[in-house]
C-alpha cells in the first residue's frame, strides 16, 4: 500500500495489488472519491467523465462478442467430451474434428482479449490517452491483465496443435505424447497460469473470497476450469503399454467439467459487458 500522493487536484490515497502489481487505486479527484480497478479499466468497463470517445475494443459489444466466442468454444468441447464418454455413431475422427473446431473460437476470443489488454490506456486520473499505434500482442510485463491474456492466448494456440494432431493421431505412443499430449499439457499449464493471474488481478491480492462480486465469480469459475483442464491433461498421457479404459474416461470427465466452467465464466462475462461505470459516479 502506498501513502497519499498529490498531483494538483488529485491525491492518491491507496494503491493495492499482489506483489509488485498495482490493480486497485483509490484517490481524490477534485474532491470526489474515485476507485480504479485494473480489470475494469482494461476492458473498458470504467469510463472517465471527460472521456469523449471510446475505441472499439473498449466497448460493451466487444466484450460481449468475446464472451460469445468463449461460449461457443466451450460448448464444442463439452460436446466432444460428452461424445467421447457415451456410445454414439460418430467416429473418433469426427469427434476429433469437433474438438478442433472448438479450439478455433477459443483462440479467437483469446486473441481479442489480449488485443484489448495490449491497447488499453495507461492508468491516469485524467482522461485516458490510448496508444497512437495499435499492437497485435504488445509487451506489458508489469501489467497483470496483459500477462494473463497473453498466456491464455498462447495456451489456446497450443490447444490448436493438440486438437488438430488428435484428429489423425500418430500410431506410436511416443509420437502421440509428443504431438498430442505435450501441446495439450503446455496449453493446460498456460491456462492455469493465466487463470491465476486473472484471479490475482481481480482479488488485488494472492487470494480472496468475494462470491458476491461478479468479476470475482468470473475469474474464480475460470480458474476452476483451468484446474480441471490441467488434471485432464495429466490423465491424457499415453503410456508405453496398455492402460485401463477408466483413465481415458476420467480425463474426458475432467475436460467436460473444465469446459462447463469456461462456459459459465463466458456467460457471466457477457453479462458483465453491460456493467459500464463512470469514474466518480455512484455505482449502479
Amino acid at each position: 500500500m502506498s501513502g497519499p500522493r498529490a498531483n494538483g487536484e488529485v491525491s492518491e490515497t491507496m494503491a493495492r495489488g499482489a506483489g509488485p502489481f498495482v490493480t486497485l487505486r483509490t484517490y481524490l479527484h477534485h474532491g470526489a472519491q474515485v476507485r480504479w480497478r485494473a480489470r475494469q479499466h482494461r476492458k473498458g468497463l470504467l469510463r472517465h467523465p471527460d472521456q469523449s470517445s471510446v475505441p472499439v475494443w473498449q466497448r460493451p459489444a466487444y466484450n460481449w462478442w468475446t464472451g460469445l466466442a468463449f461460449s461457443l468454444g466451450s460448448l464444442l468441447f463439452i460436446l466432444g467430451a460428452t461424445l467421447s464418454l457415451i456410445p454414439n455413431s460418430l467416429s473418433a475422427v469426427q469427434i476429433g474434428i469437433i474438438f478442433f473446431c472448438g479450439s478455433i473460437p477459443f483462440t479467437t476470443a483469446g486473441f481479442l482479449q489480449n488485443f484489448q489488454a495490449a491497447n488499453a490506456a495507461d492508468f491516469s486520473p485524467e482522461a485516458p490517452s490510448f496508444p497512437e499505434r495499435l499492437h497485435l500482442l504488445g509487451w506489458h510485463r508489469n501489467n497483470l491483465g496483459w500477462l494473463s491474456t497473453i498466456t491464455q492466448f498462447l495456451g489456446t494456440v497450443a490447444f490448436n496443435f493438440n486438437t488438430f494432431d488428435a484428429i489423425y493421431p500418430a500410431t506410436g505412443w511416443y509420437q502421440q505424447d509428443l504431438t498430442i499430449w505435450l501441446p495439450g499439457m503446455l496449453g493446460s499449464v498456460l491456462f492455469l497460469v493465466s487463470g491465476y493471474l486473472a484471479f490475482m488481478e481481480t482479488s488485488h491480492a494472492y487470494w480472496s473470497w468475494k462470491p458476491h462480486d461478479l468479476d470475482w465469480r468470473i475469474v474464480f469459475i475460470n480458474l476452476l476450469g483451468c484446474i480441471f483442464f490441467m488434471t485432464a491433461g495429466i490423465l491424457a498421457v499415453v503410456p508405453k503399454g496398455p492402460e485401463p479404459g477408466w483413465i481415458v474416461d476420467l480425463a474426458n470427465i475432467h475436460l467436460w467439467f473444465g469446459a462447463l466452467c469456461f462456459l459459465l465464466g463466458a456467460l457471466l462475462m457477457m453479462r458483465e459487458s453491460r456493467q459500464v461505470e463512470t469514474l466518480g459516479a455512484p455505482a449502479q
